[in-house]
């Protein structure tokens, strides 16, 4: 049996429609879905299951052709303000429907020469630790079929599984991390995979460093442990960003491996409070894009992560910024020279 959905977002409530797919699939019937859907993060037709379960080596995705795989990962576990991270990948995708898919800076519509695979959504483990281990496998499968991965969290803790197999893989990896917060606790509230110690757990690789952009939250402890690690941290603070020396920047970056990690609260509060622990004095939108421009420019980026989106329930302008923000990010990845 084939069904033709068409829809903007092939989310959940789509698939159940009303349960018909499920009692069909129960009967033995083989179904194939195909949703005629719109949007930079439009994924291509599945077979419809009822599994939670994932495989990107699965039939149906041995014959990937997209240079992108878009990974939603909403892992809530460790949050400590305000929730509804678990929530954002949804509503990224659901926002990035709308987002104009052609880009003026780049005078052209970026997916058609990229291609973008968003995977369905699947079972996340309420065991952190073996949530973790599950990104890193599918962040690692990814990684083996040469295949840019982006992660759409969630909270700042999935980052230490998303880059395991980069760090695995390269001699070296330099995180560019824009954050508010340094995330650099050794643990936080007992759990030493908190989002606060998120970027301290990608530190305990010998072979990471990092370079923080946007900081402006740091506790005691985390400028002990930034002192005694200055050769590995480099943090350009929000609070003197009208004094950024960004061609110490591109010399920091030149040539480098590099992973992305986008804590979206980086962004100052004013145009991005739509999450759990909003901060005034961050970075605006033209800003956040100089710098990019420069990584993209300057090093070989190899996957990402976009974290810590809080959802509010009416306020589209948040998520939609977000989904403009990822089609940026991948559009200067594969497009910007």
């Amino acid at each position: 049996i084939k069904i033709l959905v068409l829809a903007a977002h092939p989310d959940d409530e789509v698939l159940g429609m009303g349960g018909l797919l499920k009692k069909l699939s129960k009967s033995g019937h083989e179904i194939k879905v195909v949703f005629l859907a719109t949007g930079i993060m439009a994924r291509r037709s599945d077979d419809y299951n009822n599994s939670t379960k994932y495989s990107i080596s699965d039939k149906l995705m041995s014959d990937i052709k997209e240079k992108v795989i878009v990974v939603p990962f909403g892992l809530e576990k460790t949050v400590t303000y305000g929730g509804g991270t678990r929530n954002g990948p949804k509503e990224i995708i659901k926002a990035s429907h709308q987002v104009e898919l052609y880009d003026e800076e780049l005078h052209c519509e970026p997916y058609k020469k990229i291609g973008i695979r968003t995977l369905k959504p699947f079972k996340i483990h309420r065991n952190i630790n073996k949530a973790l281990k599950k990104v890193s496998e599918i962040n690692e499968e990814i990684l083996n079929k040469k295949i840019f991965p982006l992660t759409l969290g969630g909270e700042h803790s999935i980052t230490p599984g998303c880059i395991v197999p980069f760090a695995k893989k390269f001699k070296n990896l330099c995180l560019l991390h824009f954050d508010a917060h340094a995330d650099l606790r050794e643990s936080y509230n007992g759990e030493k995979f908190s989002h606060a110690s998120a970027i301290k757990r990608c530190l305990d690789y010998k072979n990471v460093s990092v370079i923080s952009f946007g900081i402006r939250n740091i506790s005691k402890s985390e400028v002990s442990y930034l002192k005694k690690n200055s050769s590995k941290i480099n943090i350009f603070w929000a609070k003197d960003k009208k004094k950024w020396n960004l061609n110490k920047f591109k010399k920091l970056i030149k040539n480098k491996i590099v992973y992305l990690t986008f804590d979206v609260d980086a962004l100052d509060s004013s145009i991005m409070p739509a999450t759990g622990t909003p901060e005034p004095g961050g970075l605006l939108w033209d800003e956040t894009l100089d710098i990019l421009k420069i990584a993209f420019k300057n090093s070989k980026i190899v996957g990402a992560d976009m974290n810590e989106l809080s959802p509010i329930k009416g306020f589209n302008s948040y998520n939609f910024l977000v989904a403009k923000l990822v089609y940026k990010i991948l559009s200067y990845k594969f497009l910007y020279k």
